[in-house]
């Protein structure tokens, strides 16, 4: 059976409809820490032993999930920086994204609603 695709998404006034990996991976390693057009990210991830968590930063950011906590434990520890917000479940994330301006996240197809929307990756 092929994996499930998980969609980047943001909440539904974010003006950025399609980013780059190289970008998508910068505002998930919290180097980048807004949209293009400037308005503030507020990054939300399941936590790294979550299989959607795994699926979402292989295939879409192309790094495994080890890679991106100890980009997000050096930051905090040298002060430079903070982690992204931790949910537990999808839903919570559905919900945390669609009442959070600037919100971003990603989450499986049967997740997906009319409050947020699906930003393409190129």
């Amino acid at each position: 059976m092929a994996e499930e695709a998980v969609f980047l998404v943001a909440h539904a006034d974010v003006s950025t409809q399609h980013l780059n990996r190289d970008t998508a991976r910068a505002i998930f390693a919290m180097r980048q820490r807004t949209w293009p057009d400037g308005q503030a990210t507020r990054v939300f991830v399941l936590g790294n032993d979550h299989p959607v968590h795994a699926r979402f930063v292989k295939q879409n950011l192309n790094v495994y999930p080890h890679q991106l906590q100890l980009a997000w434990d050096r930051m905090v520890f040298s002060g430079t920086g903070q982690a992204p917000n931790r949910v537990t479940t999808q839903s919570e994330m559905q919900q945390r994204i669609a009442t959070t301006p600037g919100a971003l996240g990603y989450l499986e197809r049967e997740y997906l609603d009319d409050r947020i929307q699906v930003i393409s990756m190129e």
